[in-house]
């Protein structure tokens, strides 16, 4: 029963106690460890226990953490921070870029062909020179895929908004070469550049083209694989390695089988690709079927990429944006050579 008295809420028994302070006026039994007057040895044991491994408590256990019985935690750490951090971002759509880290920008390739040339001449009969110098001038004639990698971040950081609001933000794994190039066009054009970088044995460094706090580092392959594909509109591939190609066939494979919806593979450079992947020959071995060729096309340059990207949709139903944007960074004189979609 209560009643209300000069506007206090009072009880039978007497007035209602106000909020407990935040701080209490007498300490609780267990805030002081017991005291060595009653037991001498009591101290010492109170420490031993305080730093114990066990005393740890699980998320502040770095050891707990990394073992293995806890890896499906680890697992469920590495994908929950990366979604969380894009969704605080409010990114919804990307378009995936993977390439080599071996292609420089043409400056960087020309300096390291110069360097090789020079080490050459002191020795011209060194055969692991000359091999040097000739991979050194196919990097040369490749590093104009960096060119053409940074005009479609810059173009894809022009896009308009899309279908269900945002931009289309521009993903690669963070690392230099290709993946620099595509973050450096996007992050000058003043939109969100994003890296999924992997932890590996070795020390690496981000590329220096990225949004802060947009770059994240993961233990797992297997997440960061999730998340290159998870908010993809598009996968865009130039010429790389075992990385590339692991990326490429990795997600021809999830469309191939309908793991996940089709969307636009783009193969940036049909001469590199033609020969670093017989298709055709594997049609013919009857390993892959007729339509599987056709998961992707070939592209030459950004403008390629962009309209294939567009026209992909548009036969779809469902245009992702109004009209592709020619990127800024394209020399007016240049040519667009656009091959037929196979």
């Amino acid at each position: 029963m209560t009643v209300k008295k000069r506007d206090t809420l009072e009880l039978s028994t007497g007035k209602v106690p106000g909020p407990a302070p935040k701080m209490r006026n007498v300490p609780l039994p267990w805030q002081s460890p017991k005291d060595a007057a009653e037991d001498k040895d009591a101290p010492a044991r109170v420490a031993a226990t305080v730093n114990s491994k066990g005393y740890l408590q699980a998320d502040e256990d770095l050891a707990f953490l990394q073992s293995d019985d806890m890896r499906g935690v680890r697992l469920q750490l590495d994908f929950v921070k990366a979604d969380q951090g894009l969704s605080d971002h409010d990114v919804k759509h990307t378009i995936v870029v993977f390439g080599s880290t071996r292609i420089p920008e043409p400056v960087a390739a020309r300096t390291r062909l110069e360097k090789g040339r020079s080490k050459l001449d002191a020795q011209p009969d060194n055969a692991a020179f000359q091999q040097e110098v000739a991979i050194a001038k196919r990097v040369l004639a490749r590093s104009r895929y960096y060119t053409i990698a940074q005009e479609f971040g810059d173009a894809v950081g022009r896009m308009k908004e899309i279908r269900d609001g945002g931009p289309i933000a521009l993903m690669t794994g963070g690392g230099p070469g290709i993946m620099e190039a595509a973050n450096r066009g996007a992050f000058d054009a003043g939109a969100k550049s994003i890296g999924l970088n992997i932890t590996l044995p070795q020390e690496q460094f981000p590329n220096p083209y990225l949004t802060p706090g947009l770059c994240f580092r993961f233990h797992y392959f297997a997440l960061r694989k999730m998340h290159f594909l998870n908010r993809a509109r598009a996968l865009v591939a130039f010429p790389g390695g075992y990385g590339t190609l692991d990326e490429m066939f990795e997600t021809l494979t999830l469309v191939q089988t309908r793991k996940i919806a089709p969307l636009p593979i783009v193969l940036v450079g049909r001469a590199f690709w033609s020969r670093a992947v017989d298709f055709p020959y594997l049609v013919q071995e009857g390993v892959i079927d007729p339509e599987d060729k056709d998961l992707f096309c070939f592209a030459e340059t950004s403008d390629e990429i962009l309209q294939i990207i567009a026209d992909w949709y548009a036969q779809a139903g469902d245009p992702l944006i109004e009209k592709p944007k020619t990127s800024h960074l394209r020399a007016n004189n240049s040519k667009s050579s656009k091959e037929p979609i196979t």
